[in-house]
């Protein structure tokens, strides 16, 4: 054990996914695709993807959500993780992202798992609670607008099951967080949301120091 977080460098982080599952052939081709992308950063770490597709087999998940698709890397992970007839709910508003994701879903054979709903996150989300839905997925990963994680996150919170898992992206804001001279609107934004979580007796919260920062909330 160490008291201490090692330093990645980019020859560890090789190191790590050399000895850890490897990375299916239509991930590495959207990770590759995307890093053509001016928004590349905005893509989950393989890491990441690992850890969410661990949780979902761990947590013997079949109804889970996706908040922000982008080009599907995430997407992908948790719907190769779910049994056959599982079901993952994607919500975004971007047509020209989710086309590329739409495309890696059916070379991966995973389209009829995967539910795209083309609309603000908050409507598809309340679409759901009005139709009785509340508590009734295992997973839920938001990794979206930053101004509306919070509003996101009540919602998930209701529609997640007790010892279900809602997993955020970005709670690390590339450092900003511990910037007292960023006052933008979306590390605003981030740091509300996380002073949220860790004061929520609802939840058990965990921040791990992973890509830009994964906090994962387990209900209650």
């Amino acid at each position: 054990m160490s008291a201490e977080h090692i330093q990645l460098t980019d020859s560890l982080v090789a190191y790590i996914r050399s000895v850890s599952s490897p990375e299916p052939a239509y991930l590495k081709r959207v990770r590759d695709e995307t890093a053509q992308d001016p928004l590349a950063r905005m893509q989950i770490t393989p890491e990441q993807g690992h850890v969410m597709g661990m949780l979902v087999r761990m947590l013997n998940a079949r109804r889970c959500i996706e908040v922000g698709v982008f080009t599907g890397y995430s997407s992908l992970c948790v719907a190769a993780a779910l049994p056959e007839d599982g079901q993952l709910i994607c919500c975004d508003v971007s047509e020209t992202w989710t086309v590329v994701a739409r495309r890696y879903w059916q070379e991966a054979g995973l389209e009829k798992r995967i539910d795209l709903r083309l609309a603000p996150a908050v409507e598809t989300l309340d679409a759901l609670l009005a139709a009785g839905d509340a508590g009734k997925f295992d997973f839920v990963f938001i990794d979206a607008d930053k101004a509306n994680y919070t509003h996101y996150y009540d919602r998930a919170y209701q529609l997640v099951r007790r010892g279900g898992v809602i997993a955020t992206d970005n709670v690390l804001w590339h450092g900003k967080v511990i910037d007292p001279a960023a006052n933008d609107i979306d590390t605003v934004a981030i740091r509300a949301y996380n002073a949220k979580l860790c004061d929520d007796q609802r939840v058990h919260v965990c921040m791990i120091p992973m890509g830009d920062g994964l906090t994962l909330a387990i209900k209650k």
